[in-house]
């Protein structure tokens, strides 16, 4: 029978060995295991304070987790994947300013409404530009106009977008000539990202146009961008 200062001497031993497997070790986060408190889910590893639940065949030393992180180049993967993790919310989530001008102004509508209902794509339309990061030029633009439209993509936050949708919008359409009130295209106010053809484009051309601005979106730098921007405003 073992005696009761035996049995201290066994506990202390076990509390050590417990201490040291739990600051030392990391457990690959597995989702067929419940977590309790004291379990913290970091960059796809458990790091964990109860020794029961780390499970000595499947110990990665912490050592060498820091040697794999140490060995990637520079942190370029990392930012890489933080960007494209950005540029997919980004995409996933356009929210456009509706600004109907004339008849692509009707199939716009359609567009939002229940038949092809873009809302399920994440393109949601807003009826203030700050809370908008896509203008739609819906139809012709006049001269009158074009301050206003100006004074609208100016008051949208970075980064916006721009979509012009139909004739009138990219270039005057049937009043392009004869006509001194009409604007030549929208983008000799605000610079255009898509440009949709049609008169009037169909709805599945406007989806098809925010589906060209959502790859464009996914492609950009955008992380990269905003770093060099605040590193130019401090310099």
């Amino acid at each position: 029978m073992q005696s009761t200062n035996d049995l201290a001497t066994e506990d202390n031993e076990t509390a050590g060995a417990s201490d040291d497997l739990t600051q030392n070790c990391i457990r690959p986060y597995d989702r067929g295991e419940g977590r309790t408190e004291g379990h913290v889910l970091t960059g796809g590893f458990h790091v964990s304070t109860d020794p029961k639940y780390v499970p000595r065949s499947q110990v990665l030393p912490l050592d060498k987790a820091l040697e794999i992180i140490d060995s990637l180049p520079g942190g370029g993967i990392i930012l890489t994947k933080v960007e494209e993790v950005l540029n997919w919310g980004r995409a996933s989530s356009v929210w456009p300013l509706t600004f109907g001008l004339a008849c692509c102004a009707i199939e716009m509508m359609q567009a939002f409404a229940t038949r092809f209902d873009m809302d399920r794509m994440g393109i949601i339309p807003r009826a203030t530009p700050r809370q908008a990061d896509c203008i739609i030029v819906a139809g012709r633009a006049t001269i009158k106009i074009a301050p206003i439209v100006r004074r609208l993509w100016e008051q949208m936050p970075e980064p916006k977008y721009v979509i012009s949708m139909g004739s009138c919008a990219t270039c005057g359409g049937p009043f392009y000539y004869d006509n001194y009130s009409i604007l030549k295209g929208i983008d000799q106010v605000i610079p255009v990202d898509v440009y949709v053809a049609g008169c009037p484009p169909r709805p599945e051309a406007l989806i098809e146009g925010f589906l060209k601005l959502q790859d464009k979106i996914k492609k950009e730098p955008f992380l990269r961008r905003r770093i060099a921007q605040a590193a130019a405003a401090q310099s």
